[in-house]
């Protein structure tokens, strides 16, 4: 049977498809593959924080311990709760001053840890943009030493003064955290204020931790509930010894809280610039 040549050319035609496609199919996904391997080798830019605007930036001034859980007891029988609320209301009173006007001070109540994991849970829940906790030293018990103050036995260590400031590695924001610490830090010694100094010592027990910066005194301390499990950066400052005679009545001072209140305001600017 004789086939037309008009048929034999458009079977022709119609093939030249099936052999092309293969050889296209190929290309492609050779395509594809070097547009994944090129996507896989461009590292993804890292997220801008945003700019920190003082008015919306959000600070908790968490006042240590509670009425129920007072804390340390001062030499001359004042408990520590006491000194940390005024402190922190004075700091809340500048850094709003300042134009920080979303600063809150934070008093809870209830014993012990039970309060801790209030404090953390109301941080949390606010979506602060950074938590500081204000506590006054004291020592381990051993260290102790009694004497009689207005009639009543008391104890007392002149062994060591300074103030210390504590970060937990733990914090998602530990980073953060030790850039404010060391702002502070600096702050509070071009003040003329020198650190504590005896918690990177053996004698110091189970309040030994690792000095992180030994030119301003930031400690590491990760089994600090408010420091490890606040989602924002936190620091926890002991602003001095109230346990040693002479700072105890440093840290009664209006000119002593009022140094330390500045130096948290100039820190947290400087830090608020930074971000």
């Amino acid at each position: 049977m004789k086939i037309s040549w008009r048929i034999t050319a458009a079977i022709a035609v119609a093939l030249i498809p099936l052999l092309v496609v293969p050889g296209d199919h190929g290309g492609a996904v050779a395509a594809r593959k070097s547009a994944r391997a090129k996507h896989k080798s461009t590292p993804k830019p890292s997220p801008v924080p945003e700019r920190c605007d003082p008015r919306k930036f959000r600070i908790i001034l968490d006042v240590g311990h509670t009425s129920e859980s007072q804390g340390a007891t001062s030499a001359r029988n004042d408990v520590e709760f006491g000194f940390n609320l005024h402190l922190a209301r004075l700091i809340g009173e500048h850094l709003k001053s300042a134009g920080f006007a979303a600063t809150r001070v934070l008093v809870t109540d209830g014993k012990a840890r039970a309060s801790l994991l209030k404090r953390v849970g109301t941080a949390n829940a606010a979506h602060a943009d950074f938590f500081l906790s204000i506590h006054h030293d004291s020592v381990p018990d051993k260290m102790l030493e009694a004497w009689e103050f207005e009639g009543a036995r008391s104890y007392f260590s002149d062994r060591f003064s300074g103030h210390s400031l504590f970060v937990s590695e733990r914090n998602p924001r530990f980073a953060a955290s030790l850039a404010f610490a060391k702002l502070l830090g600096r702050e509070l010694k071009d003040k003329g204020l020198q650190y504590a100094t005896q918690y990177s010592l053996p004698v110091m027990g189970r309040y030994r931790h690792p000095l992180l910066d030994k030119d301003v005194g930031v400690y590491r301390y990760d089994g600090l509930v408010v420091l490890s499990q606040t989602r924002s950066a936190a620091v926890l400052l002991e602003a001095g010894s109230i346990i040693n005679r002479d700072e105890e009545m440093a840290m009664n001072s209006p000119d002593r809280q009022e140094l330390i209140a500045t130096a948290v305001v100039t820190a947290m600017r400087a830090y608020c610039e930074k971000r």
